[in-house]
């Protein structure tokens, strides 16, 4: 639209409703959606890290140093408790069979993460405050319940990882209960460690990273697995008799859903906003781009060697182990928690309990105490994390802002009840296993997290020129359908082993709400995977019940602009009726924006 135009479109616009606000459409010029970036009083994004003008053209480690922080955040999700179980379970019951899952898994959660990240660093919004602009209300709601119960859900598994660390370090002094006290405790004091700056907060995390990697290595080069056969179990897929042993496909399915965490897509989104990038600039947002991509590549690199350390040394050492092997093997040792293990020919039962006991049994008592430093590490680490995530998508979703160590409070209270009374009155074997079905619903939840990631990232109306290619669209549709189907499978097993009618009743409820929540989704992506004006975007079930504001509102405008653009090639403006009709367009169009803004006011 032409600048005689515009001024045309401000007067007729002034002439029908001149107490209206003026909205000229954007300079055409710039092909990157400028959506207005909301940062609020979040502490974590009020001091951004500049990026550094290197005169080289090319690769630029200081460049790289800067942008470095949001990847290795986001890849703490990686490495928390439920990871760390998925991965000892899955080398002691299939032996390297599943490493090939463990790759794959990370390589999928890396092209996730990318899509997410590019959401955040392109439109200078985050996940949840672009679906707040692009869904409508029930739907949208419904998206902050799931996330909500994802992060509350990931926080038990870091209670839980805790927890059973101090037991072990503390010798069962510290019971199980009294660790998820503790929890409430510390998590609170490192709320607190952003006050010294984004640049040490993040420092922090890499040193917990580091601590992981060297507690969980010091393992692996103390049982040192077969390199050969660890090699090819990530090169080579295989799954022995998986057709007919359920439970080898359950592993597989956790180790997915242990990696690609829902709530971690809306994390990172966030996170790399904590950058200073010039978004009117096309250079700048494509460099920032391919350097968060880079940063995340080497964040992920190293979760997937610590868990590669992980399942390599119970692959190497309990797998075709039974029960009266390692209770042997334990008393031989004199280990104190030899009784842990049942005298029978069972296959041996792991969990992040057991398997420590076992690394002390057969490596001595110091391997133990390494064994639980590393699972605090990994504990602690991600406590931090699933607190900014709860930050991001409550404000969001709901334009609600609160203090961090209340928003926190709140997550940890929530998660600690049914910890603390499965610790108080339930086995160590059942609050171990508590983390099992904790990553069976992070998978079920990654839909939630995943589609909208999809559907912002292939929106030319969202991010302009950065939207994905077709290639980039194949793949990441065939990950959805990956998750899809591996939920499907889970669901159906979880299912099959409830009796009681109650619970039945009520997960058939979630079901059907669940199933039209992804429907509604997947229509929503599949509009978003097509040019904004063809027929699906056009259509009048699309635009009523599926599409939200921000495309009725796109449509709106473009049929209004185009109306006078017809009317103004006739200097006289004869064509009364095109007139009237834009007119109708403009008032309608601005009254619904102020009917939005009064339901905005009402509901916050």
């Amino acid at each position: 639209m032409g600048p005689e135009l515009a001024m045309s479109f401000t007067a007729v616009r002034q002439l029908v409703a001149p107490n209206m606000s003026i909205n000229v459409p954007p300079d055409h010029r710039s092909k990157v959606s400028r959506l207005q970036a909301t940062d609020s009083d979040n502490e974590l994004l009020e001091t951004k890290v500049i990026i550094p003008e290197d005169v080289t053209t090319g690769f630029s480690f200081k460049k790289l140093w800067a942008f470095s922080g949001p990847g290795f955040l986001m890849s703490i999700a990686f490495l928390d408790p439920g990871n760390v179980e998925a991965d000892l379970q899955s080398g002691a019951y299939a032996n390297y069979q599943l490493f090939w899952i463990l790759f794959w898994s990370t390589v999928l959660g890396l092209l996730v993460q990318r899509l997410s990240a590019r959401v955040g660093t392109v439109t200078g919004q985050h996940l949840a405050e672009v679906c707040y602009q692009e869904y409508r209300t029930v739907p949208r709601l419904f998206l902050w319940i799931m996330m909500e119960i994802a992060i509350i859900g990931s926080d038990m598994q870091e209670v839980i990882g805790t927890a059973i660390s101090l037991y072990l370090l503390s010798n069962g002094k510290i019971p199980l209960w009294g660790g998820v006290v503790l929890t409430v405790i510390d998590t609170l004091t490192f709320v607190f460690l952003d006050k010294y700056g984004l640049r040490k907060l993040e420092l922090f995390f890499a040193v917990l990273i580091s601590v992981m990697a060297g507690t969980f290595g010091y393992e692996f080069f103390v049982a040192m697995p077969d390199i050969g056969q660890i090699l090819e179990g990530i090169a080579v897929p295989r799954c022995t008799n998986c057709s007919t042993d359920i439970k080898k496909v359950m592993l597989a399915i956790g180790i997915i859903g242990s990696c690609i965490m829902p709530h971690n897509l809306y994390l990172h989104s966030g996170l790399v906003k904590t950058r200073e990038i010039d978004r009117t600039n096309s250079g700048k947002i494509s460099e920032a781009n391919f350097y968060f991509f880079v940063e995340s590549a080497m964040a992920l690199a190293v979760s997937f060697v610590i868990n590669l350390f992980v399942m390599s040394v119970f692959a190497e050492g309990l797998y075709s182990k039974t029960n009266e092997e390692v209770l042997d093997q334990c008393i031989a040792a004199g280990s104190q928690y030899a009784h842990e293990f049942s005298n029978d020919t069972d296959p041996v039962d792991v969990n992040l309990y057991k398997g420590g006991i076992y690394l002390g049994c057969q490596f001595g008592s110091v391997a133990l105490y390494i064994w639980a430093v590393g699972l605090l590490a990994a504990g602690q680490s991600s406590t931090m994390t699933g607190c900014y995530a709860g930050q991001f998508t409550m404000e969001g979703f709901l334009k609600l802002t609160w203090v961090r160590w209340k928003r926190v409070f709140l997550t940890r209270s929530i998660a600690i009840i049914p910890s603390f009374f499965v610790a108080l009155f339930a086995s160590m074997d059942a609050f171990s296993h508590l983390n099992d079905l904790m990553n069976a619903l992070m998978s079920i939840q990654l839909p939630f997290a995943v589609l909208p990631a999809i559907a912002f990232s292939s929106n030319p109306r969202i991010v302009g020129e950065f939207a994905n290619g077709t290639c980039q669209k194949i793949i990441s549709v065939l990950i959805f359908i990956i998750i899809f189907v591996g939920n499907t499978i889970l669901v159906i097993q979880y299912i099959d082993g409830i009796e009681s009618s109650y619970i039945l009743a009520f997960l058939a409820i979630y079901f059907i709400l669940y199933i039209t929540m992804c429907i509604y989704l997947v229509l929503h992506c599949t509009a978003a995977l097509f040019d904004p004006d063809c027929a699906i975007n056009r259509n009048k079930f699309m635009r009523k019940y599926i599409l939200g504001k921000s495309i009725t509102d796109y449509h709106d405008q473009n049929e209004a602009s185009t109306l006078f653009a017809e009317s103004f090639q006739d200097p006289v403006l004869e064509d009364v009726s095109k007139v009237k009709k834009l007119s109708f367009q403009l008032v309608k169009q601005d009254c619904n924006l102020d009917k939005r803004r009064e339901r905005s006011k009402t509901l916050y």
